[in-house]
This record gives structure tokens, C-alpha cells and sequence, in this order.
């Protein structure tokens, strides 16, 4: 089996170890193993680099690579939907953050866990992405979001106006900050903190939820995950923003964007002893009295 690793720059030496266990628990298995450069230029003083090679990024990495696995939050999982495109190949995130929905295995279970991926002690979650175009193409070739696009007012402006329009017919007019597209899988992230609804991953739904909005009658909408959502902006301020997971452009004139469902999934794996209920309920304590503590 070979499994690639990518991982941020970690700031906090408490990962060392954890780290170093990956490592080893992957050699164990006679793993062969391959390295983002990104994460070998932060590994070279604190680990064995003789015992990996550096991934070809340049390169497809479809029937190259059978998993790849990630070291940090849901931030850096996220990072790697550019790499992994529509290869199909299975993602397990190690969490070195603090929520972690998608990086979903603790520290503590690191062993247990690449143990079950080296013999193949999983299912795969196929989940939805979408799609952002425009005429300028400002995201180029990397245009797809596993979590949420966005649409933003500066810091510094006045209200944005997003008049959105579904499958040609419109919607409404969204005066406030911005607004959330997201997928199920996003669907706990940021629009979860403006109000969103959960959506499950099978749902086949998208979510549009208006972040701080002028009129107070205005709710998130929750759409089929066939629609074409066509939307026209209109701000007072010098700029706004546009974001694709984590990717962010600062656009400076008005923009047609049309957003819809990608035609094809990413796998996140799951470990047979997970759930995306199990997740839910530990994630956001679900079912725990908090008079107890």
C-alpha cells in the first residue's frame, strides 16, 4: 500500500510525538510512504527522512496513490481537494486541531487507526462538491469546494447585495455580509455558526444561508443539490470577497458567479467503528447533560 501525508507547518512542539508515531506506525506496516514537500521542509530536523520519499505533485496522483492521510484540523484537510481532484482516491484525516468533522481520528487512536486503513477496516463516504464560475475565471482550474463558497463584504465596507437566482428564476435579494453556499459536508462549518442547518451527507442538498442579513425575515433555504444557483452582486464598498474553502480572492467590480454541484465526489474514509451520527454527537456533545459539569 502507499499512502501519502501532507500536513501544515505546526507551530505547537507538543505534535512532535504524534507525528513521529504516524511514522513509525506506518513503517510497521512496510508501508511505503510518500511526503508533500510542503510537510518535508518542516520534517527534516524531526524525523527520519530515509524512510519516505516526496510526492510528485506535479503529477496525477490517480492509481499512483491508494489513501492519503493528513496531520491537523479540518482546515488542512481541506487543503488537499485541489490535489486530490476527481481522482477518487480516499482521504483520512488525524486531527491535531481542535473540532475536527472531517479530520476525524483523536491523537490517542493514531495506531488503531492507520492499523484499520493498512487492512482496509473501512467504508468510504463519498461526498459532494461545488462548483463556482465566472467570465474572469478567478479561481482558474482549482474552482470547487468540498465545504462552502462564499461571498463576502470587506472588513472596511458597507452592506453587500446578493441577488441570487435559482435555476433562471430568482430567489431574492440578500442585503447583510455575504452569504454560504455550502454542501452537507460544509454544512457544519461555517454556516453552521451563521445559523445553517445540519444537512447529512446523503441528502442530496445544498444549503444557502445568508450571513448577518439586513432584513430579519430572511432564513437559510435549503435546495436540491440539482440546482444552478446564478448570482449578480452589487456593494458600495472598494472590494469584496469571494472564497472556495480556503482559497480567497478579493474581487473590485461586480461579477456574475453561477454555483452548482460538481460532477464528481471526494471519498473520505470511515472507520468501521465511526458514524456520521457518532460524529455529530461528539463533536457538538450532543446528548450530555451539561448540569453535570
Amino acid at each position: 500500500m502507499k499512502i501519502a501525508v501532507y500536513g501544515r507547518q505546526f507551530n505547537d512542539p507538543s505534535v512532535f510525538p504524534y507525528i513521529r508515531q504516524v511514522f513509525d506506525s506506518l513503517t510497521q506496516h512496510q508501508v511505503e510512504i510518500c511526503v508533500h514537500p510542503q510537510l518535508n521542509e518542516y520534517l527534516q530536523e524531526n524525523i527520519d527522512t530515509s524512510a519516505y520519499t516526496l510526492l510528485n505533485c506535479s503529477q496525477s496522483i490517480k492509481n499512483d496513490i491508494d489513501v492519503f492521510l493528513t496531520l491537523g484540523g479540518d482546515g488542512t484537510l481541506l487543503d488537499m481537494v485541489t490535489l486530490i481532484r476527481d481522482s477518487g482516491v480516499p482521504v483520512i484525516g488525524i486531527n491535531f486541531g481542535r473540532l475536527g468533522f472531517l479530520a476525524s481520528i483523536n491523537k490517542s487512536d493514531i495506531a488503531a487507526a492507520i492499523h484499520a486503513v493498512v487492512n482496509k477496516e473501512f467504508t468510504l463516504d463519498s461526498r459532494e462538491l461545488l462548483v463556482i464560475e465566472s467570465e474572469q475565471k478567478v479561481f482558474g482550474d482549482d474552482n470547487f469546494a468540498l465545504n462552502d463558497v462564499t461571498i463576502h463584504k470587506r472588513d472596511d465596507s458597507a452592506m453587500i447585495t446578493n441577488h441570487v437566482s435559482l435555476d433562471g428564476e430568482f430567489l431574492n435579494s440578500y442585503w447583510g455580509d455575504g452569504i454560504i453556499i455550502s454542501t452537507p459536508t460544509g454544512s457544519t462549518a461555517y454556516s453552521l455558526s451563521c445559523n445553517g442547518p445540519i444537512i447529512f451527507p446523503q441528502s442530496n442538498s445544498i444549503a444557502l444561508t445568508p450571513v448577518a442579513p439586513h432584513n430579519l425575515n430572511v432564513r437559510p433555504v435549503v435546495l436540491p443539490n440539482t440546482s444552478t444557483l446564478t448570482i449578480d452582486i452589487d456593494y458600495r464598498g472598494s472590494s469584496y470577497i469571494v472564497s472556495c474553502d480556503s482559497r480567497t480572492v478579493i474581487m473590485d467590480k461586480p461579477t456574475q458567479f453561477k454555483v452548482y454541484k460538481a460532477g464528481f465526489k471526494m471519498n473520505l474514509i470511515r472507520l468501521n467503528n465511526e458514524s456520521y451520527l457518532s460524529t455529530l454527537r461528539k463533536k457538538l456533545l450532543w446528548g450530555l447533560d451539561a448540569r453535570n459539569y
